[in-house]
């Protein structure tokens, strides 16, 4: 009768545990089945730790990494380097990795890089989750028909463009550059994806200068940012 009830696929009742536990003191050989222990949530709970910690360390790494130099291209200018980035391989892996990690089980179909430091970043991305590039250029860069947005600078105005066909009404879009500051780029990215007919999924950056307020222009649309440094 014992045995019978110890293999039963139904969890017993509290009296019935009782019992088995009383069962199991006089028959050590007899397993009972418990549930989790304070030792197993302990060791749940370091591995999610040691997670974090891991992830801590990669975004540590990414910024040491990222050069910054002063007064460039203008005076009072905190210009964020990532060429210096590029040049540290586990760094780059790094904020791929990151990225990879976030949007590898959102359904993505496509990743839009943003000229032009978009196109260092979303390439790898896009392959990593199955999903196709597509380039986000400054005029007259894209060969064949386009379709065109126009967004506002600080001194003047800008277009960005696409290909014609290259996203389609109902793909799952991921935004990809480098680095947001006033946020007129992304905006221009966004409503252009959405022209088409094509949900925009999240942007993502892996430098935001958070004094300039680019994530307020955005608005309810989400942003994703591996650091965040000074820009001015």
């Amino acid at each position: 009768m014992l045995h019978t009830s110890l293999h039963c696929r139904s969890f017993p009742s509290p009296s019935h545990l009782r019992s088995l536990v009383l069962s199991s003191r006089l028959f050590p050989s007899v397993a009972v089945r418990t549930t989790p222990t304070l030792s197993l949530r302990r060791s749940r709970a370091n591995r999610s730790i040691a997670m974090a910690a891991t992830e801590d360390s990669r975004i540590k790494r990414i910024a040491s990494s990222i050069r910054v130099i002063p007064d460039w291209p203008k005076p009072g200018v905190m210009f964020q380097d990532i060429t210096t980035l590029l040049l540290d391989p586990q760094a780059f892996k790094d904020s791929i990795d990151l990225f990879v990690e976030r949007y590898k089980d959102e359904c993505i179909t496509v990743v839009a890089g943003v000229e032009a430091r978009g196109f260092i970043f979303g390439p790898p991305i896009a392959l990593a989750i199955g999903a196709k590039f597509v380039p986000m250029r400054k005029p007259n860069k894209l060969p064949g028909e386009v379709i065109s947005e126009e967004y506002s600078l600080e001194y003047g105005t800008d277009v960005m463009e696409m290909h014609v066909g290259a996203v389609q009404p109902g793909d799952r879009v991921l935004v990809i550059d480098d680095l947001i500051a006033t946020g007129g780029t992304l905006c221009a990215a966004i409503r252009l994806l959405e022209r088409v007919g094509a949900e925009v999924v999240e942007s993502a950056c892996v430098i935001e200068l958070p004094e300039l307020k680019g994530r307020e222009r955005l608005g309810d649309r989400p942003l994703f940012v591996l650091i965040k440094a000074k820009g001015v």
